[in-house]
């Protein structure tokens, strides 16, 4: 398998730019089904950490920068050098790089607000979770891994609202398929006219 099939994306994502493909750490990946093997075990780490005494288990724990970082470190750290750093470049999605700091910083402001009063919130709490993840999604903040990330911090709002965690389809969205495809096609209404419906009914389905 060359390079580039290894770094290949599922449709919809963001290519990794080559300089961040230099920072794999595991030695011994050399498949797709390698790499993501690699992703999943660190990612399963990251949901214990969640779990454990050292994760964010208050909304004022949770809606920081610094945790928003570390949650991707956790997620991805023992598989990539940049994990938990902001991305030094455009991509094919996401905000200018520069941008990146001063709009995580305005969202996680945005839902301390938005939470303030959990008796009075401006939406459901499915939905208040999933605007989350979707503005998480449009910023781009990192190299790669932006989905499963926005994925698990959403959850972790969703939990902190008092509901169950999402489904997200119950599939593995890293890979092409028919629950990737509608996900894509939820995020695209909610970016084309502000629907999130079917973003909301797909996370529970």
């Amino acid at each position: 398998m060359t390079p580039l099939d290894l770094f290949d994306e599922p449709a919809g994502a963001t290519p990794l730019e080559p300089d961040d493909a230099k920072g794999l750490i595991p030695t011994w990946v050399a498949t797709r089904g390698d790499l993501n093997a690699a992703e999943q075990a660190n990612i399963a780490k990251a949901v214990a950490w969640v779990s454990s005494r050292g994760g964010p288990h208050s909304m004022a724990a949770l809606l920081q920068e610094e945790i928003m970082k570390r949650l991707h470190r956790r997620m991805f750290g023992d598989v990539w050098k940049w994990a938990g750093h902001y991305r030094k470049h455009d991509t094919n999605m996401g905000t200018h790089w520069p941008y990146i700091h001063t709009q995580v910083r305005e969202l996680l402001a945005d839902v301390i607000t938005q939470t303030s009063e959990l008796d009075a919130l401006p939406w459901p709490s499915d939905e208040l979770a999933v605007r989350f993840h979707h503005r998480l999604v449009v910023v781009h903040p990192f190299p790669n891994g932006n989905g499963r990330h926005s994925r698990l911090a959403a959850d972790l709002l969703v939990a902190l609202l008092g509901e169950p965690v999402f489904s997200w389809g119950a599939e593995n969205l890293n890979e092409s398929g028919a629950a990737r495809a509608a996900y894509l096609d939820a995020l695209r209404r909610a970016d084309s006219v502000y629907d999130y419906e079917p973003l909301v009914a797909f996370a529970r389905s």
